[in-house]
């Protein structure tokens, strides 16, 4: 028999769970999408979002900016949890990848990109020169991370300990 009070006792929350949730992966590259080289950023972030339980949707490679802007608006149709984008992210006339997603967010989450830049500026200098948004658009998180698999690295690890926690918020749960 139960002792009393555990009968109807909710759940313990537990932050981090996102099992079933969908995310989806933009590589704004014009090379890459060309096949010139192969994309090396694409399967990092893959294999990340897999590992934490995500259901995630094939990378698309696309030209640098406004096809990755078209990509993103065709993720948010499928109402992922997640979108990460990689490249575009620097001061080249065709890094656009901020300028097209800016757009598209309802809400900025400025900490996050914050401390990605912290993360990448305590390994290299060059880390301050790259731009790129956080934010919520609806409830997909969205954020912007470079084109190289250290400074994507670096995104992740910041990213780590707060997705869980995140998805959760923006789907409107409000345990802290």
């Amino acid at each position: 028999m139960s002792s009393p009070g555990t009968l109807n006792a909710p759940e313990p929350h537990s932050h981090g769970d996102v099992q079933g949730r969908k995310a989806g992966v933009v590589i704004a590259s014009t090379r890459a999408a060309a096949g010139i080289y192969d994309d090396e950023t694409g399967p990092v972030i893959t294999d990340w979002l897999t590992e934490h339980g995500f259901d995630v949707f094939p990378a698309m490679v696309v030209p640098d900016g406004e096809p990755v802007g078209a990509a993103i608006r065709a993720l948010l149709t499928q109402r992922p949890a997640v979108v990460i984008t990689s490249g575009g992210t620097g001061l080249s006339p065709d890094d656009r990848t901020p300028d097209v997603t800016l757009p598209l967010l309802d809400r900025e989450i400025p900490g996050i990109m914050e401390a990605v830049r912290r993360a990448g500026a305590a390994k290299t200098p060059l880390a301050a020169l790259s731009r790129g948004y956080a934010g919520a658009a609806g409830t997909t998180f969205i954020i912007n991370l470079p084109g190289s698999p250290k400074g994507v690295m670096d995104g992740l690890t910041v990213l780590d300990p707060l997705i869980g926690h995140l998805c959760d918020q923006l789907e409107g749960g409000h345990g802290h």
